[in-house]
C-alpha cells in the first residue's frame, strides 16, 4: 500500500502533467514548407510554346495534374510561418497538346513570355 506521502507524489507528478499538457505553446514545432516552391525567377524562364519536358526541367514535377483535364499543372507551395501566419502561393501552366500557352496563379507572367525560345 502506498503510504501518504508517496501517494501525495504520485498525485502531484499526475496534476503538474496534466497542467503542462495544456501548454502547447510550449512545444517546439518545426515549420514544414509543403509543395512546391517557387521562386519569380523560376517563372520568368517559361515562354510561350515550351514542350511540357522543357517545363518539367524548368519548374519540377507539378504536385498534381488535373485529373479530368490533362492540359493543365498545378504547381501549389504552403508554408505556416507560425500559428497565425502562413505563406501561400500557386501556379497553374495551361497547355494545348504538348505546348505551353499561359500561365495563371500569383505570380507574375514574364515580360518576354510570348517570345517563343526558338526567336
Amino acid at each position: 500500500m502506498l503510504s501518504n506521502k508517496s501517494l501525495s507524489v504520485w498525485l502531484s507528478a499526475v496534476v503538474i502533467t496534466v497542467m503542462l499538457s495544456g501548454c502547447s505553446s510550449w512545444v517546439y514545432r518545426i515549420n514544414v514548407p509543403q509543395g512546391n516552391f517557387l521562386e519569380q525567377s523560376d517563372v520568368d524562364k517559361l515562354r510561350v510554346n515550351m514542350t511540357r519536358e522543357q517545363v518539367l526541367f524548368v519548374l519540377g514535377s507539378p504536385i498534381a495534374k488535373d485529373a479530368f483535364n490533362n492540359q493543365k499543372w498545378h504547381y501549389a507551395y504552403v508554408f505556416n510561418i507560425d500559428r497565425e501566419s502562413e505563406q501561400r502561393k500557386s501556379l497553374t501552366v495551361h497547355f494545348d497538346g504538348d505546348k505551353l500557352t499561359k500561365i495563371t496563379g500569383d505570380f507574375d507572367e514574364p515580360e518576354s513570355f510570348n517570345t517563343p525560345l526558338d526567336e
